[in-house]
């Protein structure tokens, strides 16, 4: 086996005799995609520890938007001391696209700070206080709703460009974005050309097509856009490291590989 966090998926073509690769991250998107081919099972982080860090970075940063953070920094900046209107949070919708062990987590904080969730995934899910909804027609009623949406969605062939003009425009008026679970799931340009336009207000992005985002990135100045240096959720070595030696104490013992990646669904 193979413990690993960002290798060259090339470099894994060179170890024959592999049967899992235990990766250190949740997402195992380029490892799927230009493996293909092997016959080794791929197996994601999934420590409970990892969700509970990105539940925390969600409710931090939908706060911040919540709260009117943005427009107190501009206000900052420029030298402006003036109070902004209260919102009360039952009053803020938060869409959750994603309900797996991370976005399930995140929308459950969520509503337990107050504020009404709409939850999106690829099939039916059900978590408790939410109004899950699914497939076509339940993005769009999820996007439609959000005043704060927050995508959580694993990168496939099908979440690829997910979060293009179209969808984009299906947010009400002045809607913020935060994007924490891989850079190509929103189309950078759309994204752009909305907040230009003034119909998303601020997006939030820790995640990127290309990291670290280039220095002469513009997105790092852009004033509709927060950015983080891909911080949301990084894996913490005391709980990983413990969940990896179970799963080769078992594999030794018993030849149980642990539960692995579906390669058609890409996670």
């Amino acid at each position: 086996m193979a413990i690993v966090a960002n290798p060259e998926p090339a470099e894994l073509r060179r170890l024959p005799s592999l049967v899992f690769v235990q990766s250190l991250w949740a997402g195992v998107e380029r490892l799927v995609s230009e493996l293909e081919d092997q016959p080794f099972a791929i197996v994601r982080m999934t420590d409970p520890q990892l969700a509970e860090t990105m539940a925390e970075a969600v409710l931090t940063f939908v706060l911040y938007l919540h709260r009117d953070g943005p427009a107190y920094r501009a206000q900052q900046i420029r030298h402006v001391w003036s109070e902004r209107p209260y919102r009360p949070a039952r009053e803020r919708r938060i869409g959750v696209l994603g309900l797996g062990n991370l976005g399930a987590l995140a929308a459950t904080r969520l509503v337990a700070n107050g504020f009404p969730v709409e939850g999106w995934s690829r099939t039916p899910k059900a978590v408790a206080g939410v109004s899950c909804h699914s497939g076509e027609d339940g993005l769009d009623r999820v996007l439609s709703r959000s005043d704060i949406v927050v995508v959580l969605l694993p990168l496939t062939s099908g979440t690829r460009a997910l979060l293009d003009a179209r969808r984009l425009a299906r947010l009400p008026s002045g809607a913020a974005l935060i994007n924490f679970a891989r850079g190509p799931i929103v189309d950078t340009e759309a994204l752009v050309a909305a907040l230009d336009d003034g119909h998303l207000g601020h997006a939030v992005l820790d995640v990127f097509a290309r990291e670290p985002l280039p220095a002469d990135d513009p997105l790092w100045d852009h004033p509709g856009v927060t950015i983080l240096p891909h911080v949301s959720a990084p894996t913490t070595p005391e709980t990983a490291t413990r969940l990896v030696a179970e799963n080769l104490h078992r594999f030794f013992a018993t030849g149980m590989i642990p539960e692995a990646v579906d390669r058609d669904r890409g996670y």
